[in-house]
């Protein structure tokens, strides 16, 4: 073990964070001979990876920071009801990483963040394929995505956007499908609909159901599990984590890898390498219809968003940048709603009416650094550290890519090329 690069000593790999991200680089680790622990602060899977729409998805793999974002951002001040919700704070830091968030978001920085994406997500499928063909239920299906318009003319300028920056990575239609045909592509599109795409191959997944099967794949392989288990710190000796600091004790490792979501970044600093992280706050719920939807759907216009997960619709969407918090604000969730109706049909009447009809609402601060990509890097300082955060609201379609490219970082010590564009120190240029 000690001979191992990344490595110090014969202890194990620590993951810090058991969400997807955490739970699948704690499974490539085990499945590449390295003993493995895993700590997580609540329950597996209880945190960003519980509620959110489950994409595995190629085509909407962007970075948030886009062209025109800001601007779209900064008309949705005191309009809780936006799909992107930007509630300023009187914190300096917060200011900073709003600056640095538009300075990202020119076309040629977010040209350059989509295909490190795109590059990234390429063995995304293959790497799902394998984790079922190793007994893990991913809980996976590909029913393929349809993007519902209100609007012609949208559908084909969303349609035009899609296909260049695809640039032949994946397969995108050629048309889009327009008036009363448009609906046939899923039996719940409502009648407002009226242009649409199927973007085929996109799949989903009941993302809680899949880190309980991460979980129960790492316990069967012997990879021992502290739920309820806070890290608060870290023991280092001369340039290596040495130890976990918890309110239960020490944990030794060899080495560690920081994959926490949003408690990452106080993590990171108390070993003196801070990053910009600010929750993305998303908004879902579940609620049961009648037809539900066949495919995952996006709803052009209103950006937001639905999935068929298990026998309920999950409906989900909004950005909001209010701060580190997981406060639910229920203006957010009618607002969800709200615009989920222009799609699907006058599935309420009244917003009253939403409490008896929703189950399990639900928000989360998705990780997010100003420039929308994830860190996946050593630690600077550190031979022993790893980081795998920032994923925003790409956690559950690149977990397995991540957790594998990782895996293979640290077993070398020599970063794959995939993770060049990740890298921690970026963020200081």
């Amino acid at each position: 073990m000690s001979g191992t690069p990344g490595l110090a000593g014969d202890g194990p790999v620590v993951v810090v964070g058991g969400g997807v991200v955490g739970l699948c680089a704690a499974y490539y680790l085990a499945q590449a001979g390295l003993p493995v622990e895993v700590v997580e602060r609540r329950g597996l899977g209880s945190g960003a990876s519980r509620g959110n729409a489950g994409w595995i998805c190629l085509s909407h793999s962007t970075p948030v920071p886009a062209p025109g974002v800001v601007r779209y951002a900064l008309r949705s001040l005191g309009r809780p009801d936006s799909p992107l919700y930007l509630r300023p704070l009187p914190d300096p830091a917060f200011v900073r990483w709003l600056w640095r968030f538009w300075r990202s978001s020119t076309p040629t920085a977010f040209r350059r963040g989509y295909a490190a994406i795109a590059e990234l997500n390429r063995t995304t499928f293959e790497l799902f394929d394998g984790l079922r063909g190793a007994g893990v239920e991913t809980t996976l299906t590909r029913p393929g995505m349809v993007h519902a318009f209100l609007s012609p003319a949208a559908a084909r300028h969303h349609l035009a956007l899609q296909r260049e920056m695809a640039d032949g990575r994946y397969p995108m239609p050629d048309e889009v499908v327009t008036g009363d045909a448009a609906r046939l592509l899923d039996e719940a599109l409502s009648p407002r609909v009226r242009a649409a795409y199927l973007v085929e191959g996109e799949g989903v997944v009941d993302p809680e159901a899949f880190a309980r099967g991460l979980g129960e794949a790492l316990a069967a392989s012997g990879v021992k599990i502290h739920e309820d288990t806070e890290v608060i710190g870290f023991r280092t000796t001369e340039g290596r984590v040495t130890a976990l600091r918890t309110a239960q004790g020490e944990i030794p490792c060899a080495a560690a890898v920081i994959a926490a979501g949003m408690r990452s970044a106080r993590l990171l600093s108390s070993l003196g390498q801070p990053l910009p992280l600010q929750a993305g706050k998303g908004y879902s719920f579940s609620v049961a219809l009648d037809p539900a939807p066949r495919h995952t759907l996006y709803f052009g216009e209103r950006r937001a968003v639905a999935s068929p997960i298990g026998n309920t619709t999950r409906i989900g969407g909004t950005m909001e940048l209010s701060g580190n918090n997981n406060r639910l604000d229920w203006r957010r969730v009618v607002a969800v709603a709200l615009a989920s109706r222009h799609y699907l049909g006058h599935w309420f009447d009244d917003p009253d009416d939403l409490v008896g009809l929703i189950r399990d609402p639900w928000v989360a601060g998705r990780p997010f650094l100003p420039d929308g990509l994830p860190v996946i890097d050593r630690v600077p300082g550190y031979g022993n550290a790893f980081a795998a955060t920032g994923h925003g609201m790409l956690g559950v379609t690149l977990g397995p890519v991540t957790g594998h490219q990782l895996t293979e970082y640290v077993r070398t010590g020599r970063r794959p090329e995939a993770l060049t564009p990740f890298r921690f120190d970026r963020q200081r240029r």
